[in-house]
């Protein structure tokens, strides 16, 4: 299977989208609804919603969410401003999770959010999610094993899903070691399949 494009980006911040979002950008249903977790200065609901993808963004920080306020006025996108770390999974209504057609994360881990993640994904829907994984510690931060994945960690969160691309290893660009994942929730009558690589 080809692997992204890869383009020098700081994974800390960059206005551009990740290359793996990019490139596994076309299993998001047309017009889907796109939830992005700690959003951060919004970068992936900018790109999706000029792609004409309703967005939703959460983040804890107040600045992060100020910065995306431009497309909440334009109707674009919502926002929501929750502590993902120290209080309940804010998009649930009742005792029922909220779900969206394309759920991305990148450069962001907090493995009790994983099962609540993964059911944010709506039937027909997409989970694209890159982070950072065991291994970084050599070449840089986050350096603490509380925000790396283990080897499979992410297949392993993603039971229930069908994957359709995995990458755990090394990259240039900055040097770091990543995992990440494509994986949908496929509709019954819909198997099997296809999606194009």
């Amino acid at each position: 299977m080809p692997g992204p494009i890869e383009r020098p980006h700081d994974p800390h911040g960059s206005d551009s989208p990740s290359a793996w979002i990019e490139r596994w950008a076309h299993l998001v249903p047309a017009h889907g609804t796109v939830l992005d977790v700690a959003c951060g200065q919004g970068r992936h609901l900018r790109w999706f919603a000029q792609r004409n993808h309703p967005v939703v963004g959460v983040d804890r920080s107040q600045a992060a969410i100020e910065s995306i306020a431009d497309l909440v006025t334009t109707g674009h996108a919502e926002t929501v401003l929750a502590d993902l770390e120290g209080g309940p999974w804010p998009l649930s209504i009742g005792a029922q999770v909220r779900t969206f057609d394309a759920v991305v994360v990148t450069n962001y881990l907090w493995r009790p959010l994983l099962p609540a993640i993964v059911a944010s994904v709506a039937s027909g829907g997409v989970l694209l999610y890159e982070t950072f994984a065991a291994g970084n510690e050599t070449v840089g931060k986050p350096a603490r094993p509380d925000f790396l994945l283990q080897p499979g960690e992410l297949l392993r969160a993603c039971q229930g899903l069908r994957v359709v691309a995995f990458e755990d290893g090394f990259l240039q660009g900055p040097e770091r070691f990543v995992q990440r994942i494509a994986a949908v929730r496929e509709r019954a009558q819909e198997l099997p399949a296809r999606y194009p690589l």
